[in-house]
């Protein structure tokens, strides 16, 4: 008998959760974006409810109108480096932007990262939505969107190819033959491309996990294809149902044209949660977090999705405002999505800005409930697992305590850890090393 497949599940450290305001909810703690305890506090209650992975979002641009939690924040990496030893068993994903660093350097940083960590290590590619961006590299501009995807595809090639630089066993250290390593096993990429020229090798061996997992970020077309093509998973976001299971049909069918196992690509959906004793608990912590959001941070909340665009030059009470493509050089499938639904429900700016700052999670209710949802998503092939992303400050240890146990008792969420690494949490298979398949390929000729 097969064994029955199982969800998977993430949460995001990403400052006092709930809303741009939730640094202000009389639970929090205020300063939870730069609060290294906190932080451990929270992947230790994940590791606890064992999640496969934690992970960390980021951003490469700010201005006096953005989320505060935002202005103040950890660097990923760094952070992640910190939590690998506060950890033993949790994925650790960071965000780093294809746009504004080289692919030499992040090969470097996630290798370092997965050895640190005894294969925990994943990258979260992203190509960086916001073009004031440029301001902070000495660009002149923002890369346009179709651009930055190819050029995330060639960095992606080159970075994959850094990982294989060296073959597992390529590090000997006998010490009484004076060998430290193999030289026959040592690979040189000699990438010469449209965007970048990399000689390699890669200073660091090859990974415990063979080389981190590779997670994208985003579901325009653009991203679909990128995740297809190079990702293990993605992270994406849609509020209903229908939605998000045409999202994973797209995906999982783009995978297979490529040549892929569709199952070696998992889909999560991030999603905002809120855990209650019944309907009014949960309607009471909707209701006291979204009171904590202004309608002037509301507006500021939504102008950042349209690269700062300023909201507050429009009546409030009339219909949301004809904008035009603003926001398809940034986040342009979440502004797509806000433009078609202001139109098609006929919401007026302050609606949109409100339901923006603070959206009424989709997974409300008792614990059964919440589990029912997921359950149905994951079942109904919307989705492969979840980023749980607390709907109120205080939800995720509600999850964890409530929740998970439900999912463990119906055989869909494991009650351990399967192995040591993300890979293995992820039931992914072991990567090839290019050169040695190439090696193969000749030999067999």
């Amino acid at each position: 008998m097969s064994a029955i497949k199982q969800l998977r599940l993430g949460t995001m450290i990403h400052g006092a959760s709930g809303n741009m305001s939730a640094w202000r909810h009389p639970a929090v703690v205020s300063d939870a974006s730069i609060n290294i305890e906190f932080a451990k506090q929270t992947a230790k209650k994940a590791e606890q409810g064992k999640f496969d992975f934690i992970f960390v979002a980021d951003g490469l641009y700010i201005n006096e109108k953005s989320v505060p939690h935002f202005l103040n924040r950890f660097e990923p990496l760094t952070l992640l480096s910190a939590l690998s030893g506060a950890t033993q068993h949790i994925g650790l994903v960071a965000t780093v932007s294809t746009s504004y660093s080289d692919p030499f350097t992040v090969a470097r940083q996630f290798a370092s990262l997965d050895h640190l960590s005894g294969g925990r290590a994943g990258w979260n590619v992203v190509t960086s939505p916001l073009e004031g961006s440029a301001k902070n590299y000495s660009r002149d501009s923002h890369p346009e969107h179709a651009l930055r995807y190819r050029i995330a595809d060639e960095y992606l090639d080159v970075v994959k190819g850094l990982w294989d630089s060296w073959e597992e066993d390529a590090f000997i250290r006998d010490k009484q033959s004076g060998v430290f390593f193999d030289k026959n096993k040592l690979h040189a990429l000699d990438h010469h491309g449209e965007y970048f020229h990399v000689a390699g090798p890669l200073n660091i061996g090859r990974t415990p996990q063979g080389r981190p997992i590779v997670f994208q970020a985003g579901a325009s077309q653009d991203g679909k294809k990128l995740a297809a093509k190079h990702a293990d998973a993605i992270f994406t976001h849609h509020s209903s149902f229908e939605e998000a299971q045409q999202f994973y049909r797209e995906v999982k069918q783009s995978v297979a044209e490529h040549g892929r196992d569709p199952e070696q690509l998992h889909i999560f959906q991030g999603v905002p949660v809120i855990v209650g004793d019944s309907d009014q608990d949960v309607e009471r912590q909707y209701q006291q977090t979204a009171a904590l959001v202004s309608i002037k941070d509301a507006l500021n909340y939504l102008g950042r999705f349209f690269d700062h665009h300023d909201f507050s030059q429009y009546p409030l009470d009339e219909p949301f405002p004809e904008i035009g493509e603003l926001g398809g050089n940034s986040f342009r499938s979440t502004t797509d999505h806000i433009k078609t639904q202001a139109r098609q429900r006929q919401l007026t700016l302050r609606q949109v800005a409100l339901e923006t700052a603070t959206p009424r999670p989709v997974f409300h209710g008792t614990p059964e409930q919440v589990a029912d949802g997921l359950q149905q998503w994951f079942e109904g092939q919307a989705a492969d697992g979840f980023i749980i992303q607390g709907g109120t400050p205080e939800v995720f240890p509600r999850f964890v305590d409530q929740v998970v146990p439900i999912l463990q008792a119906r055989g869909i969420f494991r009650r351990d850890y399967p192995g040591k690494t993300l890979r293995d949490s992820f039931s992914l298979a072991h990567p090839d090393n290019r050169f040695t398949r190439v090696e193969a390929t000749q030999e067999s000729l």
